[in-house]
This record gives C-alpha cells, sequence and structure tokens, in this order.
C-alpha cells in the first residue's frame, strides 16, 4: 500500500488554505488601519497647525510684529520638547524669527525635510519630514509653522512590522500545527486502510476502526461496519443456500434420474406416460423451491419496496375465510379471532405470503383433528399476529432452527415440501421490522408477530 505524505494530507492543504486566507486577511486589515491612522494622523496635524497659526497671529494687531517674534522664541527657549518649529520673513524676505530653513518659506500647505536634532560632532544627523502651513501677514510678512510627523510615522511603521510579523509567525504555526494533524490523521486513516487491505484479501470478519477525529468520521465507520456487516450476512446466506440447495436439491434430482433411467427401454406405453408424469412433476418440485429461494433472495437482498398502510384486519380475514373450507377438507378445525380497524405499513402481496405460509404450516405438520387460531389484536402500538396449533409441536432445541432455509424435522421429512415456507416468513417479518417469535402452545406450536401499528 502507498504511503501518504502528511503534506500531501487534506488537513495540511486545509491548514496551508486557512494560512493564505489569514494572511489575505491581514494584509486588508492592515490596508484599512493603515489608511485610517494616515487620515486622523492628517487630520490632527492641520488642526494642530491652524491652532498654533491662530494663537500667534492673536498677538498682531495689538503686539503688532515684534509680539510674534517674541512668542516664537519664547516657545524655542522652552525646557520642554516642542511639536511645533517656525519661521517669520518680513515682506522682503528677511528672516526675523524661527527656526525653519528658508525652502519652508511658502504659503498654504507644504512639506520640508531638515535635521532637527543637533548630531553629535562627526555625525550627520537624520533628516526629517515636517508639514507646514505658511500664512500672509496684513504687513506682508509670511508666518510658517511646521510640526513633525515622526511619530505618525513611527506607529505606522510598527504596525506594519506587528501586523507582517504576527501573520508570518500565525502562519507558520498553522502550518506546523496542519502538518501534525495531518499526520495524525494519515496514522489513524493508515489503520482504516490496513483494515480495508485485509477485507479485500477475504477477512470478512475484519472491521474498520474508529478514526476518532471527529463524531462524523466515527459516524461513517459505524456505518461502513454496518454495511460490511449487512455484506457478510448476505454472503454467509449465499454460501448457506449454496450448501443447502447442493443437499436438498440431490434428492429429487436422483430420483428424477432413476425415474427417467427407469423408462429408458420401457415399451410399455402406460409406464412411459406414467414416468413423464412423474418427471414433470419433479421439475415442478425442484422450480417451486427454486422461485422460494428467489424469493428470499429478493427479500434479503433489499430489494426495494414502498410500504403502503394496509389493513391487516381486511387482510387476514380474507385469508383465514379462504382456508376455512381447505382445514375442513384436511379434518381440522381453523377459527379466527380478529380485532377490527388494526393497520400497518407494510407490502400487501408479501404480507399474504407471509400469512398463508403461516397457515400452510399449521395444516401441513399437524395431524386430523388439529385445532388451529389464528388471532389479531392490537397491543398498545404494536399490532400481534398469532397463528397456533394444538399439534405436536417443536422441540425446545429446534424451535430457532425452523426459521433456516432447508430445514425439516424428522417427522416431518414425509410431508409435502422443502423446508422453505418458514424461512420466507422470517425474510418478510425482517422487511417489516416485525418481531418474529416461536413459542410453546402447550402443546403445540404458537407464532407470534409483533408489528408497529398505524393510526
Amino acid at each position: 500500500m502507498k504511503k501518504s505524505s502528511s503534506f500531501n494530507s487534506a488537513a495540511f492543504r486545509f491548514a496551508l488554505l486557512i494560512a493564505g486566507l489569514f494572511a489575505v486577511g491581514s494584509i486588508v486589515l492592515l490596508t484599512i488601519v493603515e489608511h485610517s491612522l494616515r487620515a486622523y494622523a492628517a487630520e490632527a496635524t492641520a488642526v494642530g497647525l491652524r491652532s498654533e497659526t491662530a494663537i500667534l497671529t492673536e498677538d498682531w494687531p495689538d503686539g503688532g510684529k515684534q509680539e510674534v517674534i517674541d512668542s516664537i522664541r519664547r516657545r524655542q527657549r522652552s525646557a520642554f520638547e516642542q511639536p511645533f518649529h517656525f519661521l517669520l520673513l518680513d515682506a522682503g524676505n528677511k528672516h526675523l524669527a524661527g527656526d525653519l530653513p528658508l525652502t519652508a518659506a511658502r504659503k498654504g500647505w507644504g512639506q520640508v525635510t531638515f535635521v532637527d536634532d543637533k548630531p553629535q560632532p562627526g555625525e550627520s544627523g537624520d533628516p526629517e519630514t515636517f508639514q507646514t502651513l505658511g500664512t500672509r501677514l496684513s504687513d506682508g510678512s509670511l508666518l510658517v509653522v511646521a510640526t513633525d510627523t515622526f511619530d505618525v510615522q513611527r506607529v505606522r511603521q510598527r504596525l506594519v512590522a506587528f501586523t507582517i510579523g504576527s501573520s508570518i509567525a500565525l502562519t507558520v504555526l498553522a502550518l506546523i500545527g496542519g502538518y501534525f494533524i495531518g499526520l495524525m490523521f494519515l496514522r489513524r486513516l493508515d489503520r482504516v486502510n490496513g483494515a480495508v487491505a485485509r477485507i479485500m484479501s477475504g477477512d470478512m470478519a475484519e472491521r474498520l476502526p474508529a478514526i476518532g477525529m471527529s463524531a462524523e468520521f466515527d459516524h461513517l465507520s459505524t456505518n461502513l461496519n454496518a454495511m460490511l456487516d449487512r455484506i457478510a450476512a448476505l454472503m454467509e446466506g449465499l454460501q448457506q443456500v449454496s450448501t443447502d440447495v447442493a443437499h436438498d436439491l440431490r434428492t429429487p434430482l436422483t430420483r428424477l434420474q432413476q425415474r427417467l433411467e427407469a423408462m429408458q427401454g420401457n415399451n410399455s406405453e402406460a409406464a412411459y406416460e406414467a414416468g413423464i408424469a412423474g418427471a414433470l412433476a419433479q421439475i415442478d418440485e425442484i422450480h417451486v423451491i427454486f422461485r422460494a429461494l428467489l424469493r428470499i433472495g429478493q427479500i434479503e437482498g433489499g430489494e426495494r419496496r414502498d410500504l403502503a398502510h394496509i389493513d391487516l384486519s381486511e387482510l387476514l380475514g380474507r385469508i383465514s375465510e379462504a382456508y376455512q373450507p381447505v382445514a375442513e377438507d384436511a379434518g381440522k378445525s381453523l377459527r379466527a379471532s380478529i380485532d377490527e380497524g388494526v393497520a400497518v405499513l407494510g407490502d400487501a402481496e408479501l404480507l399474504a405470503q407471509l400469512l398463508t405460509n403461516l397457515i400452510d404450516n399449521a395444516l401441513v405438520h399437524t395431524p386430523q383433528g388439529t385445532n388451529i387460531t389464528i388471532a389479531l389484536h392490537q397491543e398498545a402500538a404494536c399490532a400481534v399476529v398469532t397463528v397456533a396449533d394444538n399439534g405436536p409441536g417443536v422441540p425446545a432445541d429446534q424451535r430457532g432452527k425452523i426459521l433456516r432455509r432447508f430445514y425439516r424435522l424428522d417427522q416431518s421429512r414425509h410431508t409435502p415440501g422443502a423446508g422453505l415456507g418458514l424461512a420466507l416468513v422470517a425474510s418478510i417479518a425482517a422487511l417489516h421490522g416485525a418481531e418474529l417469535m416461536i413459542e410453546d402452545n402447550e402443546p403445540g406450536l404458537r407464532v407470534r408477530l409483533r408489528f408497529a401499528a398505524v393510526a
């Protein structure tokens, strides 16, 4: 058997799919968050620049230009780190105050890049990008206020790094988990494949072990084992039928052969005609056996039947009425006790076959003077059919055997039949989900059938 790889297993492929979906989701989430963060940072920066510009220009009408210059210098001399940088130029672009380079001198929104922090000796420092807002004052001066976006950029970079790192880590974990889950699944599946291989090699007693991954897989194993049990039972039945046919048809075939051999060389026309009639009767007996076997095989093989609402009271009443004169001709009595309105779900043709076989069995295997009773009554939600007689009965150790194909009691071997009547009854009862019981009638035999009744 070819051994599968965990990397080719469905569990690993599923984990790979989940990891891919997670990676795509992380990228989408990162894009949305980054876009929202950038929009928020731009809005916050703009609000801050407008507010700072408004605060500085408020001093313009009262204190004039010098007040604005003093305010800028106070902010730059503050011991606390200031979020803003400034540039104030007069109408002739002369530098009046502020630490921004002249490249920042423009009206409206803009950006400027320069080194904010004072580098150590021998170092050039890192340039930073600042957002600027330039405002033209009433005397033609230009006030530029700038703030850096370093904190926002750092948050964005950390967010990107965190998202990418976590995505990679979770993807790797998903792949590792998928590999080990796939490996565990394959090991359990190998046990199932091993059981299948043993079944295919002829070990029909082998059954599939539970996979154990989930209730669905265990339910599948249970159903497959039930199917194997059904197949094994059918194969056992087929083997039993083959053995029984070979054994029980030997006698009628041997008698047929002897009859035909006796006809050879016989010049008597009457003997010849009698021999042919006997041979035909023997062949009819063989046909009856084969038809019964075929019927049992069709039923036990799961031949589909559409079950319908059957009035069992009416059906059993018609059958018992038809058998009344047959029982009288045989010197026996047949009495029926049938409750009205008892119905079941079933196949009318098969139920009629079942009931006639039970009555035939009681008529054929009992002596003259036997009393046969047929009863139908409802117990709770069940319809109970009883066929009983006060004949010789069946020994307790053989009551289960009489349901087998071709099984006949010693005292019944001189009577017509092949031992298939009760086997057909058992098959029909199983098809209808009925409980079949063989009981002692003290004296005689009692056969009880318990069906699920319907309203």
